[in-house]
């Protein structure tokens, strides 16, 4: 059943996901817990994959009466026991709390801050964090704090110690690598495994390092693409959340290459955080299922 609110927005109080291993009885006792509460589904999504045997469930529901996310979580856990379930609860009006961190490439920083400030990104920015100074003039046109936190060799350690005690002040839900042109330590990686979200162009693994749009150029590529992916210590092979691709021709110059690449990087991005911020994936192993 489709929402009638629209994409950004979720029409219910609550949202509730979950995966277990596939059987019987599993729909039917969500939906008798959540009737139990008065609640009204608005949408439900479900997906049984069949390789590896697992159930995979999204349900928007509006619940009647003073109940909060944390009382509808307690009250589940049982069911969820039953069935070996991994699941979440979250209220589904609350903006997802999202740092953002970014090197000097700043195209995809300002299409997050811009949707966010036109309500398009359900998202809440508490910060932009960058090793380089560059971002600050852009996150204080939008009112986000900027955090330049230096990485060198020498003080990664130090740096990334930094980030992790943002994420834990500002009670961070969501990291978004917009750009960020720094490899997290496979510790750093663990700490935020299945909340932190990359993107990079889809030209690896055959151009790679300095300038591969002019690499891909001088090889006359004929698609343009990005990729959004979680972030794992295998680098830049995370599950994957969203991929797209453009066409380009001949009469596309280094720079005009460029700037294709840039736009379709800041829109698979945008529905990456837009997607985990709705609760829209869920991980299966080293593959993801989204719920669009």
């Amino acid at each position: 059943m489709s929402s009638l609110a629209p994409p950004t927005i979720a029409a219910g109080d609550f949202v509730l996901i979950l995966s277990c291993p596939d059987r019987p009885g599993i729909v039917h006792a969500v939906s008798g817990f959540l009737v139990a509460h008065g609640g009204n589904i608005l949408e439900s999504q479900q997906f049984g994959d069949r390789l590896s045997g697992r159930f995979f469930m999204r349900i928007d529901v509006a619940v009647p009466g003073p109940v909060t996310a944390e009382e509808l979580r307690a009250e589940f856990a049982g069911i969820a026991a039953e069935f070996d379930m991994r699941f979440e609860l979250w209220d589904a009006r609350a903006p997802y709390r999202t740092l953002v961190l970014v090197s000097k490439q700043l195209h995809c920083l300002n299409d997050l801050l811009f949707r966010t400030s036109t309500g398009s990104l359900r998202i809440e920015v508490p910060a932009v964090v960058s090793n380089h100074p560059d971002a600050a003039d852009m996150a204080a046109s939008y009112g986000v704090p900027f955090v330049h936190v230096p990485v060198t060799p020498d003080t990664k350690p130090q740096a990334e110690a930094r980030l992790l005690e943002l994420v834990r002040d500002l009670d961070v839900q969501l990291v978004v690598l917009a750009r960020y042109m720094q490899v997290l330590s496979d510790d750093l990686c663990r700490e935020l495994s299945g909340r932190a979200i990359n993107i990079h162009h889809s030209f690896l693994p055959s151009f790679k390092g300095a300038k591969p749009y002019h690499q891909a150029f001088d090889r006359g590529v004929k698609l343009v693409g990005a990729t959004a992916h979680y972030v794992t210590a295998e680098l830049d092979e995370g599950p994957i959340i969203e991929q797209d691709v453009i066409r380009v021709d001949h009469g596309y110059d280094q720079d005009e290459l460029v700037a294709a690449g840039r736009d379709v990087e800041a829109q698979v991005l945008s529905r990456a955080v837009r997607w985990h911020s709705q609760s829209r994936v869920l991980l299966n192993g080293s593959r993801t299922v989204v719920f669009r």
